[in-house]
């Protein structure tokens, strides 16, 4: 766990809890979730701000109610449970509503340093001396 102590379903959690009003609404679009130390950092939302067709605004189609970000939140917990080891990357939903159904497509993105791995296998192999 981080330095906070709050496990990373609780902070994810929290993100839905932020960013509920602004998914509220949408019909699609795609959270970004960073995490460095098992600690999320930045969070955010990328979605189309307006649809137009032939330099004619159109209204936006029946967005997502608290219902469906109630949905999301679960969909999110359970997505967590497969994250394997790693500490440090990203977590990515994509989403869409389709005929007043979500559909959400998630992915990782594990990063690692290979520096730490060396210092740490320095480390192990070879004594400092001084």
């Amino acid at each position: 766990m981080g330095s906070y102590e709050i496990s990373l379903a609780r902070q994810l959690s929290m993100v839905f809890d932020k960013l509920e009003s602004e998914l509220v609404g949408l019909t699609g679009g795609t959270v970004i979730v960073c995490i460095r130390n098992d600690v999320i950092g930045k969070f955010g939302v990328k979605h189309d701000a307006l649809e137009s067709q032939n330099g004619v605004v159109k209204p936006l189609r029946q967005g997502m109610m608290k219902r469906h970000v109630a949905e999301f939140r679960q969909t999110a917990m359970e997505v967590l449970k497969h994250k394997k080891q790693w500490t440090h990357g990203e977590i990515v939903f994509d989403f869409v509503m389709k005929q007043d159904a979500l559909h959400i497509s998630a992915w990782f993105e594990s990063n690692y340093n290979l520096i730490h791995m060396l210092e740490k296998h320095e480390a192990r192999t070879y004594r400092r001396v001084s």
